[in-house]
């Protein structure tokens, strides 16, 4: 095992990390940025080395540095967390280079599915699903033709990288010019590469992903699905697990081909194969692998029981994983919300400030993974993530209640949330009905933000019931009726 590993990211996830490290007695090493020196991870971790500018590129995503800080911290090894350099095959391979473990798949498996068009092909080698598309276009004529094959709609998509940037929905051949050009550009900026791909749009599709593990010895197996489809902006916001959408066979199935999915590129560690599901037809297809953990990890840990960064970790050191696939089993049901620092009212805008009051929800059944506290700065260089409440409760309507009631629960003043939209989508029928698709909010919700009072009124509100000695208080009956005021006798005290 392990003596000392460095966690090559920030934040929540950071601080996941380094708690499952201790609990295994792993001393941990944090990195951070000049935004970052005060970070909740940075005190949480054992030590800590300071790797540059606020900016990530200048940071996070600097991989001379965080090898450098993982050598002089004498680390064994290095966990990227993910997002940043998590699925960056060259990171990867610098990791090994020099004699440290990296705690993930090997480089090989990363840069084969890092890469759209190449994994799609392996895909379709593996007998897996995968849905009608054109890679390795080049001229305007290639995706035109393509286009009309396929027949429209389509998505325009980056070969590169992920989580919406460069995608392009094209709904006529009129369109095509000007979103291929826009996914180009988006690509390009984003992952330094400007290759595209197109495949056929799904309408009213579902997004479920299926939590893939192996170790180093060949044993490969699937810890079940995630229904993904509440999504803004082709990202993710809620999460469940079992999803509503799936059934016994399908399930199976879906499994089946995640594994054949994971083994055409020889994976080893935690990993999730995403799938497009069309509950109109009962298919599904192959859309891409995530060679790392998933943000949503905790509800697959709440559903089976299992500690996933404790088996990334003691698999990395080359331990077996002990389960078959009918070992294996889903209990209850969990969900997550990922709370953001956002504007749901003005295109999911991120807000940026300094977390006037940041209090979690607690009780049985209910886990927050965050990465700030109040007093904290929410600034514009990195995700505008603050937290992801997860709970976990006998059947799927009980974990809705939960979850209602925990955001309910959720103070945060300084930012704007998005935790009154999270209640108003649990709260719809369709939600309920599971027939939320990707594209849902886009369509189908509208939505108004409740009209509620400025932060600074409740503090007015609280001071109005001052009495000042040799007056009478401003609301009068209020004091008398209430021998137990605070603000009874204006004795110095202080809530």
């Amino acid at each position: 095992m392990f003596n000392k590993i460095l966690v090559a990211n920030r934040g929540e996830i950071a601080i996941r990390v380094m708690r499952a490290c201790k609990e295994l007695g792993i001393k941990t090493v944090a990195v951070y940025s000049d935004a970052d020196k005060n970070a909740l991870h940075v005190q949480y971790a054992d030590e800590a080395v300071h790797i540059g500018a606020a900016s990530p590129k200048e940071s996070y995503l600097n991989a001379d540095a965080l090898i450098r800080a993982a050598l002089d911290s004498k680390a064994d090894a290095v966990h990227p967390g993910y997002g940043f350099l998590s699925e960056n095959a060259s990171f990867a391979a610098a990791v090994e280079s020099a004699k440290l473990t990296f705690i993930g798949p090997s480089a090989d498996s990363i840069r084969a599915m890092g890469d759209k068009a190449e994994s799609k092909i392996r895909m379709k080698k593996a007998g897996v699903p995968t849905v009608p598309g054109a890679e390795g276009l080049e001229s305007f004529s290639d995706f035109e033709k393509a286009a009309d094959e396929i027949g429209y709609p389509i998505l325009v998509k980056a070969s590169a990288g992920g989580g919406g940037k460069g995608m392009r929905i094209v709904w006529d051949s009129d369109d095509l010019p000007e979103e291929v050009d826009a996914a180009r550009r988006e690509a390009l900026h984003a992952f330094g590469d400007d290759r595209l791909l197109i495949e056929k749009y799904v309408a009213d599709a579902h997004h479920i992903e299926f939590q893939v593990f192996g170790d180093k010895h060949g044993h490969l197996v699937h810890l079940f699905e995630r229904e993904c489809s509440v999504q803004r902006r082709h990202q993710k916001i809620i999460e469940e697990t079992p999803s509503p959408s799936l059934t016994p066979e399908l399930r199976k199935q879906m499994g089946e081909a995640a594994i054949k999915a994971a083994r055409a590129v020889n994976y080893y560690n935690a990993g999730t194969i995403e799938f497009i599901f069309d509950p109109l037809l009962s298919t599904f297809y192959f859309l891409e692998m995530n060679t790392r953990l998933q943000v949503e990890h905790p509800i697959t840990e709440h559903a089976t029981g299992l500690d996933l960064v404790h088996w990334q970790i003691r698999i990395a050191a080359g331990e077996h994983f002990p389960y078959q696939q009918d070992q294996l089993s889903q209990r209850g049901h969990a969900i997550e919300c990922r709370i953001y620092a956002e504007d749901p009212a003005n295109n999911f805008l991120p807000s940026t400030g300094k977390l006037l009051q940041y209090i979690e929800p607690r009780g049985p059944g209910i886990r927050v993974d965050s990465g700030f506290r109040a007093g904290d700065e929410v600034t514009h260089f990195y995700d505008p993530m603050l937290a992801k409440l997860i709970v976990h409760g006998e059947s799927r309507e009980l974990a809705i209640q939960k979850m209602q009631t925990a955001l309910r629960d959720f103070v945060v003043h300084g930012v704007v949330t998005n935790i009154d939209f999270m209640q108003a989508v649990l709260a719809h029928p369709d939600f309920a009905d599971g027939k939320v698709s990707t594209r849902w909010i886009e369509n189908n919700f509208n939505w108004t933000p409740p009209v509620e009072p400025p932060f600074e009124s409740f503090i007015a509100a609280s001071l109005a019931d001052i009495v000042v000695p040799g007056t009478k208080s401003q609301v009068p009956g209020l004091n008398e009726s209430d021998p137990y005021s605070p603000w009874k006798t204006p004795s110095g005290f202080r809530n």
